[in-house]
């Protein structure tokens, strides 16, 4: 098998220039989930790749899921077994390779009186779902009489609830998740870069060789040349489709998901709801010390870039989780965050939640590939399909991201070491993985950057630096949101983003 010699760590770098000088094997467009994987298999390929993402990375849907990586129980009512059994598959890998961004997480399902699942049904799903999930299942399910449920989450609304299940899943951070794919790409030699948007496309006899790409950041424009051009761009698929054929037929379906982000823990649990006005299913997860309530399940038919929460989403989620929680508050003091983000699926009828999360490929009379739908949890096996499309591999791949491997020590023995507190080594070892020596190394090369610039999380100036030297961020919202999602753990000091963008680079 052809593999990409990984280079130092030097090569993670935002380079525009390195782009006019290449001709490439493969160029991806979309720094989401899907087109970061793809870029990191193809350059591990030992293809000359380049990625290229209008925003930052991980900034649409990739970075506003529910945070889950699953199997997807309720797919198993549309029938879809293949689509659950890659799901869980998909779930056993990423808990292996990724142990510090994906951690197994039990999940409660309540069930009440006049509910549209009723228990029977819901005890048969979960059965199914660990029967599907076979070896690769976390920890048996578990059926629940009411009084074990109350006694799981004491919070819960008593009247009419008739018992449940416990099962278990996994919770991710996804926009970590996606940029260590992106920094595995680049360690295996990819040119990656955010803040550049695609414009046009350059084509040769009909057929593309490259693109025309925008320097947000850099305020130019430069060309791009590449043999093959695939387009990972997840809502904005539809946009850069007609760039292509201007008179081409709408590919993706776009679904919008809502969620709240609630100050404090309200279970114990991540606790399965579903709705009583309609057949939706949504999540209460806890989350960051906080508690992360979605999704909504809607149409959205308009720019991608315009997507919000609208007033409606939100009353629909209060409404549905107080039938739950009946001591609830969720007055605006209580609501950290809300954040909105669409799905992009295979454009087909039907209700917006029926409609699978499958995926496939279109390839345009240009030559231009096309990924359609999917779901993030499956993203390691569309990276691998739209691979093996182009450039098929006969032996077993193994996968790693850019945190993946052993911590040798413990925090309290980093610590030691390198003149810290337990906290904020220990903070860089969930975040980072293996890779906490690296923001450690920063910090005892420079000690002034062991200085904290937050308490809670225990955030030291260290992975500010690391953040932007080597995680390419731009912004101060690149580092708040998506390297270290400060802004969903509760309400930052005034001074903290002046602190970050003194670290920043200048435009």
């Amino acid at each position: 098998m052809a593999e990409g010699r990984p280079a130092d760590d030097a090569s993670v770098i935002r380079d525009i220039e390195r782009f006019k000088r290449t001709v490439y094997d493969l160029l991806v467009i979309g720094g989401g989930i899907n087109g970061a994987a793809i870029a990191h298999l193809a350059a591990k390929r030992g293809m000359k790749v380049a990625l290229l993402e209008k925003g930052d990375f991980a900034s649409g849907t990739s970075s506003k899921s529910t945070k889950l990586i699953h199997g997807g129980i309720r797919y198993l009512e549309n029938l879809e077994f293949d689509l659950v059994y890659e799901s869980l598959r998909e779930r056993h890998i990423q808990l292996e390779v990724a142990p510090h961004l994906v951690k197994a997480l039990p999940f409660v399902i309540p069930v009440y009186e006049g509910d549209k699942r009723p228990l029977w049904m819901m005890r048969l799903g979960v059965f199914l779902y660990d029967l599907l999930a076979g070896h690769y299942r976390i920890k048996p399910h578990r059926n629940l009489t009411r009084e074990e449920v109350i006694k799981l989450e004491p919070g819960i609304e008593q009247k009419g609830l008739k018992g449940g299940v416990l099962y278990y899943d996994a919770q991710m951070d996804d926009a970590r998740l996606c940029l260590e794919n992106v920094l595995m790409a680049a360690q295996y030699g990819a040119h990656v870069a955010n803040y550049v948007k695609v414009v046009s496309f350059v084509k040769e006899n009909g057929r593309v060789a490259g693109v025309r790409a925008h320097d947000l950041h850099g305020i130019k424009e430069f060309e791009v040349r590449a043999k093959r051009v695939i387009c990972a761009a997840g809502p904005w698929t539809n946009g850069l489709l007609r760039l292509d054929t201007p008179a081409a037929k709408k590919k993706v379906r776009t679904t919008k998901g809502i969620h709240i982000v609630y100050k404090g823990e309200i279970s114990k649990h991540a606790v399965l709801m579903g709705s009583q006005s309609d057949r939706r299913i949504f999540f209460l997860i806890p989350w960051m010390g906080n508690s992360l309530i979605g999704t909504t399940d809607t149409d959205y038919i308009v720019s991608p870039d315009g997507v919000k929460v609208e007033q409606g989403d939100l009353e629909y989620l209060i409404r549905e989780s107080k039938r739950i929680f009946p001591s609830l508050d969720l007055s605006p003091d209580k609501i950290i965050a809300t954040f909105a983000a669409l799905r992009p699926l295979i454009r087909k009828g039907g209700s917006a939640s029926k409609v699978s999360r499958k995926h496939l490929f279109y390839e345009a009379p240009s030559g231009v590939i096309f990924v359609v739908g999917g779901k993030y949890t499956t993203y390691r096996k569309v990276a691998e399909d739209c691979m093996n499309r182009i450039h098929k591999v006969y032996e077993k791949e193994t996968f790693k991201i850019y945190g993946s491997g052993t911590v040798q020590e413990s925090a309290e023995t980093a610590a030691a070491r390198c003149g810290l507190a337990k906290e904020p080594v220990q903070f860089l070892m969930d975040l980072y993985g293996a890779r906490y020596r690296d923001v450690l190394a920063l910090a005892q090369k420079d000690p002034s950057l062991k200085e904290r610039i937050l308490n809670d999380p225990p955030v030291i100036k260290a992975q500010i630096v690391y953040s932007v030297e080597t995680e390419m961020a731009r912004t101060v919202e690149d580092i708040t949101e998506r390297r270290l999602s400060l802004v969903f753990r509760g309400s930052l000091p005034a001074e903290v983003p002046a602190m970050i963008s003194k670290f920043l680079p200048r435009k």
